[in-house]
């Protein structure tokens, strides 16, 4: 079985599909496109005509990749860009049309969930703290783990594009 999961990102776009192999998934296959959604809002706090184009324009290119994937093995969330778009409501059913399947926005605290378990899987097992950081285009996510589970999780709203300005 294919499953496929596609990242919108505050700067880049992801798309990865990968193959389940026992409790495993094995990626085969990962593209990315640098879009720098957090940086096309206008005075408003909304996406530009402009960005919302060029991020269309990469999901209707990730559709073509996700082809023949059932919604059911596909899933699609945006982050601190779409959380904060003022337009984000307006935007989202053109980007659902553009990449074919739903779009789901995460909280700030579910970003880092899941950051944390996509990079606890990777972790050998040991009863020490652990602390994961995820540096984003606009929010640093963090995880703390420790005893092999997850004690902390949290979203700060300060990202790469706010050190670049800084």
């Amino acid at each position: 079985m294919l499953l496929g999961a596609v990242d919108l990102g505050s700067n880049s776009f992801r798309v990865e599909i990968g193959r389940v192999d026992g409790d495993r998934i094995v990626t085969q296959s990962y593209w990315k496109e640098t879009i720098r959604m957090a940086a096309g809002f206008d005075k408003n706090g909304a996406l530009t005509p402009e960005m919302q184009e060029k991020a269309l324009a990469a999901l209707s290119r990730f559709h073509e990749k996700l082809a023949g994937l059932p919604a059911t093995q596909v899933r699609a969330v945006g982050t601190q860009a779409l959380r904060e778009a003022a337009n984000s409501s307006e935007f989202l059913p053109k980007a659902e049309a553009a990449l074919g399947y739903p779009i789901g926005i995460l909280s700030g605290h579910e970003e880092a969930r899941l950051v944390f378990k996509g990079c606890a899987r990777t972790l050998p097992p040991s009863d020490k703290r652990r602390l994961v950081v995820d540096i984003g285009g606009g929010t640093t996510e963090v995880g703390l783990i420790s005893l092999g589970g997850m004690v902390y999780a949290g979203s700060v709203r300060v990202g790469g594009d706010k050190f670049d300005q800084a």
